[in-house]
Parts: C-alpha cells; sequence; structure tokens
C-alpha cells in the first residue's frame, strides 16, 4: 500500500493510493497515518478496506507521509563511497545522529536556507518508519518492526555541521530540513530494502545516482543496532544515508544550494519529491 497525508499545513489529512493510482481520503477509516495504524494489525484494516467507497481526493498538497513523528534517527557515513568523498574513513559501527522533528516537512514544500547559512547541501536517502515498539531486538526479526518506506531528504548545513562546534545535530536540524514522503509505502511492496535505485538533481542536472545495496549497513542492522539503545516507537522515522554527490563532494569546488534552485529525489518504487529553495 502507499499511504500519504494530504491537505494544507497542521490540518493533514490520510490517504491512499488506489489500484488505478488516485488518491482516496481514508478519514472514515483512521484518523492519521500515525501510532497504531502503523502496526500489523493496523495495517492489515487498512488493506482489507474497500477502497471504492471512500471519496476520490485532487491532492493539492502531499503532506509528510506519516504523523506523530516521536524521533527522526538519521546515520552518517553509510555509504563507503559517500564517506570516500567526504574525506573520512568507513565506520566500524552506525554513526547516528538525530534530526529535530521541527525540521519535518511535506515532499514538495519549499526548503528554506537558513539566515546565516553558507553550506547547505542536499542528501537523498531511504527513509524507514518503524510500525511496532522495537527493544533490543535480534537484526533477524527486524524488519517485523518495520511499517513501511519513504524517500527523505537530508538536507544538510555543512558548515553549522562541522564547523560549528558540537555534534551533528545543529547543521541537520534546521526548520524545512526534513521533506519525507509523498508516501509511506509498506513493507510488503518492498521485499528487498537494499536494493533500490535513488538520485537527486539540482536545476535539471544529476547529482546522486546510487542504490541503497552499497549500504555499509543494512536497514535491519541499523534497525536492530539502534532498538540496543533506545527503544523505537511506532511513527519513528530513521533516514539510512547518502550515496556520493553530495554538494561537500563536489571538485574542485563544494557546490551548495542557493535560493531559487530546485530539487527533485527519489527512491525506486517511493515517489519523488520536489522541492524550490528559498533563502529563509
Amino acid at each position: 500500500m502507499k499511504l500519504l497525508r494530504f491537505g494544507p499545513q497542521g490540518q493533514e489529512k490520510p490517504g491512499i493510493v488506489d489500484a488505478d493510482g488516485k488518491v482516496r481520503d481514508l478519514s472514515a477509516l483512521v484518523a492519521d497515518i500515525a501510532g497504531d495504524v502503523l502496526s500489523d494489525a493496523g495495517l492489515a484494516q487498512i488493506a482489507a478496506a474497500d477502497l471504492s467507497v471512500l471519496p476520490l481526493v485532487e491532492v493539492e498538497r502531499y503532506g509528510p507521509c506519516v504523523a506523530g513523528v516521536g524521533k527522526f534517527l538519521c546515520i552518517g557515513l553509510n555509504y563507503s563511497d559517500h564517506a570516500a568523498e567526504s574525506g573520512l574513513k568507513v565506520p566500524k559501527e552506525p554513526i547516528l545522529f538525530a534530526k529535530a522533528t521541527s525540521a519535518i516537512i511535506g515532499p514538495n514544500d519549499t526548503v528554506e536556507i537558513p539566515r546565516t547559512s553558507v553550506a547547505t547541501d542536499w542528501e537523498v536517502e531511504l527513509g524507514v518508519v518503524i510500525g511496532k515498539e522495537a527493544k533490543y531486538i535480534d537484526e533477524a526479526d527486524a524488519l517485523d518492526y518495520v511499517a513501511g518506506y519513504c524517500v527523505a531528504n537530508d538536507i544538510s548545513e555543512r558548515d553549522f555541521q562541522a564547523k560549528r562546534a558540537g555534534q551533528w545535530t545543529k547543521g541537520k536540524s534546521a526548520d524545512t530540513f526534513g521533506p519525507i514522503g509523498p508516501w509511506l509505502v509498506t513493507k510488503d511492496e518492498v521485499p528487498d530494502p537494499q536494493n533500490l535505485a535513488m538520485y537527486l538533481d539540482v536545476n535539471g542536472e544529476r547529482m546522486q545516482t546510487g542504490s541503497t545495496a552499497t549500504m555499509i549497513f543494512s536497514v535491519a542492522h541499523i534497525v536492530a543496532y539502534l532498538s540496543q539503545f533506545m527503544s523505537l516507537q511506532p511513527g519513528d522515522v530513521i533516514s539510512t544515508g547518502t550515496p556520493p554527490g553530495v554538494g561537500m563532494g563536489k571538485k574542485p569546488e563544494p557546490i551548495y544550494l542557493q535560493p531559487g534552485d530546485v530539487m527533485e529525489l527519489g527512491v525506486e518504487g517511493l515517489g519523488v519529491q520536489r522541492q524550490d529553495v528559498i533563502q529563509g
């Protein structure tokens, strides 16, 4: 299933893409795409519904594909070729940082460059949405705790991240730095999350081309690993790292986002995002 949220910011309603590719309003079945709705039982209830009786919707705006995100966790340097372009060693364990949930926006919402930014960058990533509480779980069982997957853009301010002291979080958490969606694609439609092509364009120029096949740590490993340090809750989002081609790694000089730029990005089977960039 392709689940989504549509409508004005702060007033989003739950929706689903039907067999004909049309959007149906799920409000009669669920309050939102969040919490228990993401459980196996909640998703099964939606899957069993007769979508033909639900209202059709002309979507003017897609909201973030999941609501009530408690934690927005990110994995750094999870592609060996991206680590190389960053001039950093391949990590022995997943590098974890947090992104403020206030950074979350819809997949096509406007992205703002922070006022003091000098190095705002792009990162297409596979997003993982947790469906049920995961605590001290084994890697072999980890995907059972996943509700589904989405496209994520881990927008990053490199100067804040690397040169302003402390952890990466301050370079990752500006308002609008976390587009997710357009859909939450349930795990039954993604039989192998380690074999998904992905790309990102800026102003029509291909910047990133990659595949989740080259991730250092798999989705299953990441989910199990994180569950050893904290419980993962329904609706938590994990952004799993980016392939090479970020602006920071461009030669001979880095290239960073400017007002007026347009990003387009996608992950195979999970949809496409498009964001206009403005000065914040």
